[in-house]
């Protein structure tokens, strides 16, 4: 038992867990207000996610999303294509996708990398 109590680092990961768990209720309870075709502001979500208003309007994030959802809904997007927006299966499939795309770019990237290195040798050996 030498090992010494950080309290800093207990802190920390104290408040990292209180702030996801606060953002995974809002964010739960926008998506629910969302596809029951409800009007999300700050009091809705709220009311449904048992977070305080002034947690809401605290949280930079939080408030970021309730105001653009709330701005978008202004604009009477019908409701099939608000619904298809907020799809959480196919924002994972496209951010998977979009990863992969970035994975094979990067490795292209080095591959011709390499290949410039070895073009510039040979390039050099001429001179």
């Amino acid at each position: 038992m030498n090992e010494k109590y950080d309290r800093k680092a207990h802190l920390q990961s104290l408040h990292k867990s209180r702030k996801a768990a606060t953002q995974g209720k809002a964010d739960g309870a926008i998506l629910r207000l969302t596809k029951a075709g409800q009007a999300v502001n700050f009091n809705s979500v709220a009311k449904e996610s048992g977070l305080s208003k002034a947690t809401l309007y605290n949280n930079a994030e939080i408030r970021e999303s309730i105001e653009n959802l709330r701005q978008r809904q202004a604009t009477v997007l019908p409701r099939g294509q608000l619904e298809r927006e907020l799809q959480e299966e196919s924002k994972d499939a496209i951010i998977a996708s979009l990863k992969r795309k970035i994975r094979t770019l990067q490795e292209e990237n080095t591959r011709l990398k390499e290949q410039l290195k070895i073009n510039y040798g040979d390039l050099y050996k001429k001179l």
